[in-house]
């Protein structure tokens, strides 16, 4: 269904050949049959990232911990089936893969493909750093995205349909945080806990940004996604993992600190309008803080200023 009878129908290049074709982006691999070996490797680009379509004829196909400690090739690959089945064991995980289903590959460490003979495949390269810091954690390798869920089919269609040639620069920096997205939704682990220590840091980072920044009543949660570098999805899900959103925290450092200047102008009897104190900590509208303000203090602004008794 998903076969490319170009790619197939090319010439087969034996065991050596197709073996230094893969070992830069892909590392060293063994085939259980190097004598009867046949296979292809065509390489290109998807989304700014390196690419391969890749095909042999082994029923056995392994990288080992020796060849991993050799080359030193060290990243996260996606792994589409495009024809044939395969059964791709990595890190105590195994998964089966019909056409069109993905998985998640660490290229540092060991991984075994079982195939009936004359699959193929496309591989997609991930920067390890830049995909774990968009996602704030460790993906989970080894498991498989089916192509009958949702977001594995706008994973398959993503990688499959979106060829760099056909893409205008910027427009190729979002695709591939849409894949880092989609990627964060099929690999997550299965216990949230497990990846939350992660992202600590980072959340700590998004926090100061937003402590630097609230008083601006053009900042909000996109602003905050922009300057830390990573999408808006994740923005939310760093705040609803610890039980409120960005916007309420943007609300409660605004409150915060017009609540210590209205302290601060009580006590000075300094006469600034209350108003100019909203505006100073981000809100347009005094209507508008003046019900936030309620709601946070259970009290209206001038009875925190002492005017109202």
């Amino acid at each position: 269904m998903f076969a490319d009878d170009e790619f197939l129908d090319s010439p087969a290049l034996n065991y050596e050949q197709w073996r230094d074709m893969l070992r830069a982006n892909w590392g060293v691999y063994t085939v259980d049959d190097p004598k009867g070996f046949a296979g292809r490797v065509r390489s290109r680009r998807i989304c700014g990232f390196n690419a391969s379509d890749i095909n042999n004829n082994v029923r056995r196909c392994e990288r080992t911990q020796r060849e991993v400690r050799v080359d030193g090739v060290d990243h996260y690959y996606v792994v589409v089936q495009i024809a044939g089945r395969s059964t791709i064991i990595q890190n105590g995980h195994a998964a089966t893969l019909d056409i069109g289903d993905v998985t998640l590959i660490d290229s540092a460490r060991p991984v075994t493909y079982l195939n009936a003979g004359g699959e193929q495949w496309i591989s997609l390269q991930l920067p390890r750093q830049p995909l774990k810091s968009h996602i704030g954690f460790e993906p989970l390798i080894g498991s498989h995205g089916c192509l009958r869920t949702r977001v594995g089919r706008l994973l398959h269609q993503l990688i499959r349909e979106n060829e760099e040639e056909e893409m205008y620069a910027p427009a190729g920096r979002y695709m591939q945080l849409a894949i880092y997205d989609l990627i964060g939704a099929l690999f997550a682990p299965t216990d949230p806990m497990l990846a939350f220590p992660r992202t600590d840091k980072l959340f700590g980072r998004v926090c100061d940004i937003i402590k630097r920044h609230f008083a601006n009543p053009d900042f909000g949660p996109c602003e905050v996604a922009l300057e830390a570098g990573i999408s808006l999805r994740y923005v939310q899900k760093l705040f609803t993992q610890r039980g409120l959103t960005c916007s309420q925290y943007i609300y409660s450092r605004r409150l915060d600190h017009a609540a210590r200047l209205l302290r601060r102008r009580k006590w000075l009897r300094t006469g600034e309008p209350i108003s100019e104190v909203a505006y100073t900590c981000g809100f347009r509208d005094y209507t508008h803080f003046a019900r936030k303000f309620r709601r946070r203090f259970g009290h209206s602004p001038a009875y925190h200023t002492g005017d109202q008794a």
